[in-house]
């Protein structure tokens, strides 16, 4: 497979950010399909966007040429995922995009999905069709993270999220840990459920805090439950599933049922598993401007620390926001931060 890499003006840059944007409308929608957008430009440089419907819904690429009509004739179509070139619920976006006259299509990244894998893109040029591929890739990668991810490896994208103290602790003395942030900072918890298939807790923490893991202040499904343990009967979280076995032999499990976005929420022995076996791609940490004040009450991760300076874990800041008085800090390995972890 060849795919060469276009040359971007800044005209293109700019449209394939609308292309992302629009692609956010089918975050909470798409799944388990990837959650892309397009826009289609007419030789007289109006626009017309389109992004992913639920399954068995149009894509992207086909609802913006829809909107375009004839329009599309001789466009420009800006796509942040290769278009697809196989037959599933709906019919290959290539076919649609070489009926609708397009002259040129601009895509973000290639689909690692082996039912595409670059065919998209030979096939267009087959017909014609001037294909560059590579336009604002970082950011596409970034948003698409969670599918090319699951594309590559077959196992969901794990985002491990924990909320602490800035010196890092995550309840008092006495166990008592609601409400270490506010509500923006809990909101957005929520909103990282909806964006999740499935949601990962210990028994130790359904014991101690009886969460149910919905998505109750966003918008979006509630994800999947799974406990690692035994979740006593009567707890919120039921209806769940109950693990006992091996992580990496959980997200094999999940990835074959097209999870492909994995929230663990703790606790703190359940995130260290997690870190220390290397199965975390993305760390959102919430931190409130509160201090413990000592070294007796729970921290983010359970068990031993490093021995020494060396032996640290080291990632890279992807991203800071303030969430009312408190700060969310996105945390990635340095491999996935330099964007080797999906291509």
């Amino acid at each position: 497979m060849t795919v060469y890499s276009g040359t971007f003006d800044v005209r293109d840059e700019q449209l394939m950010r609308r292309a992302v944007s629009a692609a956010l409308q089918a975050r909470l929608v798409a799944r388990p399909n990837p959650w892309v957008g397009a826009v289609v430009v007419a030789l007289d440089g109006s626009t017309y966007e389109g992004c992913t419907a639920a399954p068995g819904g149009p894509h992207a690429e086909v609802s913006a040429l829809r909107r375009a009509g004839d329009a599309a004739r001789g466009a420009t179509l800006y796509t942040t995922l290769e278009p697809c070139s196989h037959s599933g619920r709906t019919g290959p976006c290539t076919q649609a995009i070489i009926d609708a006259g397009v002259a040129r299509v601009v895509v973000g990244v290639v689909d690692p999905d082996t039912k595409v894998a670059g065919r998209g893109v030979e096939q267009l040029r087959s017909a014609g069709i001037t294909v560059d591929v590579g336009a604002c890739a970082p950011l596409v990668r970034s948003q698409l993270a969670a599918y090319l991810h699951h594309r590559t490896t077959g196992r969901p994208w794990v985002v491990l999220k924990m909320a602490s103290t800035l010196d890092g602790r995550t309840a008092a003395t006495d166990g008592s840990s609601r409400w270490i942030t506010g509500d923006v900072a809990r909101q957005r918890a929520h909103e990282l459920r909806a964006e999740s298939d499935a949601v990962l807790v210990g028994a130790r923490t359904v014991r101690t805090d009886d969460p149910a893991l919905t998505v109750r202040n966003a918008q979006g499904p509630s994800p999947r439950r799974i406990v690692l343990g035994s979740a006593p009967a009567g707890a919120r979280v039921h209806p769940c599933t109950e693990w006992s076995g091996e992580l990496e032999a959980l997200l094999d499990s999940l990835g074959g049922e097209n999870v492909l976005q994995l929230l663990v929420e703790g606790g703190a022995h359940v995130a260290a598993d997690f870190h220390r076996r290397g199965l975390v791609n993305r760390y959102v940490i919430h931190l409130a401007p509160a201090i413990a004040g000592g070294d007796d009450a729970p921290g983010v991760f359970g068990g031993a620390a490093a021995a020494n300076i060396a032996d640290m874990w080291r990632g890279r800041v992807v991203s800071l926001q303030q969430l009312g008085d408190d700060v969310e800090v996105v945390v990635e390995p340095l491999t996935i931060a330099a964007g080797q972890d999906t291509k």
